[in-house]
């Protein structure tokens, strides 16, 4: 038994199929094409969640390391993930000291920031300007793909969590801005 397919309407056919309209001939191939491309999707996205491991991570056993991708001070913490790799869940800490800045600049990936401790500024835009509210720990801000932004602290350090997929990288606005052409 098997289906028939006439004037784009599929109804159950006998042992053989009369009638087929050239369009819908045309049709299948496409459907099948998308049928196959979204079970890959649907197969890839189940095998990088197998590829994840249960982790617990305590804040001993963090190495920071200098972030020549930021200005001099700013350092991270990589948790999980490897920020080289393409669609790796990575999980970053990066401490800034007080009364630092980190000029406008975008990611090609959509982050999100968690204040883990002190306080920090959030700006968006193309342009640094130190105005709006100071968030405490426990805040979290969501940026999209290449959305222009800027953070700076106040009289007291603080640390963030950053989670993206991978890869990671960061796009000065100003070229001069960027500490690894210095």
């Amino acid at each position: 038994m098997q289906w028939m397919i006439k004037n784009r309407t599929m109804a159950f056919a006998g042992p053989e199929i009369r009638e087929m309209s050239v369009h819908a001939r045309e049709e299948m191939p496409v459907k099948n094409l998308l049928f196959s491309v979204a079970m890959i999707a649907l197969a890839g996205s189940a095998w990088a969640q197998d590829t994840m491991k249960a982790t617990v991570v305590t804040p001993e056993a963090l190495t920071w390391k200098d972030n020549p991708a930021i200005p001099k001070g700013g350092q991270f913490a990589i948790l999980i993930g490897d920020p080289t790799k393409a669609g790796d869940v990575v999980v970053q800490r990066v401490k800034f000291p007080a009364n630092y800045q980190v000029p406008p600049h975008t990611h090609p990936y959509a982050e999100t920031v968690t204040v883990i401790s002190g306080s920090v500024g959030f700006g968006m835009g193309e342009k640094f300007e130190k105005k709006g509210e100071m968030v405490k720990a426990g805040a979290l801000l969501a940026n999209p793909a290449k959305h222009a932004h800027y953070v700076w602290t106040g009289d007291e350090g603080a640390i963030v969590q950053v989670q993206f997929t991978g890869p990671g990288g960061i796009d000065y606005i100003n070229p001069a801005d960027d500490p690894r052409k210095k």
